[in-house]
């Protein structure tokens, strides 16, 4: 029985500035967090991203013009398209349409949504970035194996989770930080600014995921934030470790985070919708071993 999931997309052509940016590694978990080739190799410092390749049959909905599928191992799911990227969804369609090859090495992003319920399994589905051509193997083609993932993020558990995730978080930008700081709406911002939590099943992980004690303090530490490379495992929609690409580090990279709101345990934008949330952004500090 098929299971649904989704994707979003930039056409990999030699001339191209989509494979520009893919081919120097510049691909971070959001659109918005493309960077320039030099920006990213001046920095030369870990970021957060989640970003592979998936090989299957694709298929257009009849119905919506812009919704489509992939088929991996017999299992459905959908690829998510977003505006911004409509260029790359019509080089899709156009290269299907050439070639006749609806199998597809397609660049995505993957998405994941967890539900409170513990017999209730996550649902996975993929934000399209691009394509891979069989003659421009380049940068990330070259990188990754077909459904192979590129994962760097907080090592820990989350509530609605069995096994842990890689928590993947919004790049810190100082513009990003201006203009959610204009920003009136607090649902919008939550929005832009939500994390996505992957879950990785990594039995012998150097270090162990952080699983947060509320009646504990601060001083039990904090997730590590770990690199490593990925396969996607449709029978359980989740992934496996295949390989670290570097090793966990207790400081991560500056990100975006909205914080709680006071009283509450989560941020409700309904409740504070007549008053903004101040935006800040967020360093993990120093972890302890919690091993």
């Amino acid at each position: 029985m098929a299971s649904t999931k989704a994707t979003k997309a930039i056409t990999i052509e030699a001339d191209s500035k989509s494979a520009t940016t893919i081919e120097d590694g510049a691909v971070i978990t959001e659109a918005s967090d493309l960077q320039s080739t030099n920006e990213v190799r001046e920095i030369n410092q870990p970021l957060f991203r989640a970003v592979g390749i998936v090989k299957g049959e694709v298929k257009f909905s009849d119905e919506e013009k812009n919704r489509l599928t992939v088929t991996i191992s017999k299992f459905e799911y959908g690829i998510e398209c977003k505006k911004r990227h409509s260029d790359a969804l019509s080089g899709l369609k156009k290269e299907i349409a050439s070639t006749g090859q609806t199998t597809q090495r397609l660049i995505v992003y993957p998405k994941v949504m967890h539900f409170p319920k513990k017999d209730q399994p996550q649902r996975v589905w993929f934000q399209l970035v691009g394509f891979v051509r069989e003659d421009k193997k380049i940068g990330l083609a070259e990188d990754l194996a077909d459904n192979e993932f590129k994962l760097c993020g907080l090592w820990q558990f989350i509530p609605v989770c069995r096994p842990p995730c890689i928590s993947i978080f919004l790049n810190f930008k100082q513009e990003r930080l201006d203009f959610l700081k204009k920003s009136d709406d607090p649902a919008t911002s939550a929005k832009f600014m939500k994390a996505s939590h992957i879950p990785v099943l990594w039995k012998d992980s150097p270090v162990r995921p952080f699983r947060f004690n509320p009646k504990a303090g601060k001083e039990q530490g904090h997730p590590y934030f770990v690199q490593i490379k990925a396969a996607f495992l449709p029978h359980r929609d989740a992934f496996g470790f295949v390989e670290q690409l570097e090793e966990p580090i207790e400081q991560a990279p500056k990100f975006m985070k909205l914080p709680k709101a006071k009283g509450r345990k989560n941020f409700s934008p309904q409740a504070k919708k007549d008053r903004p949330q101040k935006i800040q952004p967020n360093r993990t500090n120093k972890i302890i071993n919690n091993q």
